[in-house]
């Protein structure tokens, strides 16, 4: 009976944390899903009206298809981004973080909260822009466990990514600045628009030392059975980064560091 009790109370603390975080950004969703997805949207009907007939990637795949997937990998990752590190600095802005951390959650249910509430908005902003995106071409799924693991990695990737940035920013600006400087160079210099093979020797190189691009590429082999790099080497990318900033996250977790002070 204890033990069942023990059980309750370890995972209704983070669960109730977790459902705070979806409350959070599902009312405002017009802000938290609907924007992205018109942004997509309009990239979308911007590059396929303008290159559509001019460029082609792939054998038999039109550059719409092409963009397609890159587009919603991109909203992806931002969002999942966005979640974790507003959340974050909202409460050490506001003063209402101390109410968290006064909780008995330790440091991993802390990060698992946090972490799954990241990759649900990003999962969710992704599903809705797959969906309208149906209406402008057919897409077909050459391996759809591809798409959901570079889905759930890089979601989880850049989830992890905001709650870093979530503890070490002090102020909005700073927060502002990882998105401005890291995320959107790092997002559109990924191949979401092109193939990297278009680009000179030196900037295919230094485009493989991006992680988003990786995570671009192995989204999109899932949707055509074709990319720039074998799809479990971007696997392998992927993984491996995340597993190192998941143990980052909870070494500052577990110190406190800029929680507690």
């Amino acid at each position: 009976m204890m033990e069942s009790i023990k059980i309750n109370a370890t995972i209704r603390g983070p669960w109730t944390l977790l459902k705070k975080e979806l409350l959070r950004f599902w009312r405002v969703a017009f802000q938290t899903v609907a924007a992205p997805v018109i942004t997509a949207l309009l990239y979308l009907l911007i590059f396929s009206h303008v290159l559509d007939k001019q460029v082609q990637v792939y054998d038999k795949v039109p550059y719409t298809a092409f963009l397609i997937p890159g587009l919603i990998m991109m909203s992806v990752l931002q969002n999942a981004f966005a979640n974790s590190s507003s959340s974050l600095i909202q409460s050490k802005v506001m003063g209402n973080l101390v109410f968290v951390l006064l909780t008995p959650l330790t440091h991993l249910q802390f990060f698992a909260a946090f972490l799954f509430a990241a990759i649900i908005r990003g999962l969710v902003v992704g599903l809705c822009i797959f969906l309208v995106a149906m209406w402008f071409v057919d897409i077909h799924m050459a391996n759809p466990w591809l798409i959901i693991a570079f889905a759930l990695l890089g979601s989880a990737l850049l989830g992890t990514f905001g709650i870093i940035a979530g503890i070490w920013a002090d102020r909005f600006d700073q927060m502002a600045a990882f998105q401005n400087f890291i995320i959107m160079p790092l997002s559109f210099l990924s191949g979401v628009f092109y193939s990297i093979h278009s680009l000179p020797p030196f900037w295919q190189k230094a485009s493989q030392l991006n992680p988003f691009f990786y995570m671009i590429d192995g989204f999109r082999y899932g949707f055509f059975g074709k990319g720039d790099v074998s799809p479990l080497i971007s696997l392998s990318v992927v993984g491996l980064s995340f597993l190192v900033l998941a143990w980052i996250t909870l070494k500052m977790l577990k110190s406190g560091y800029k929680l507690r002070t």
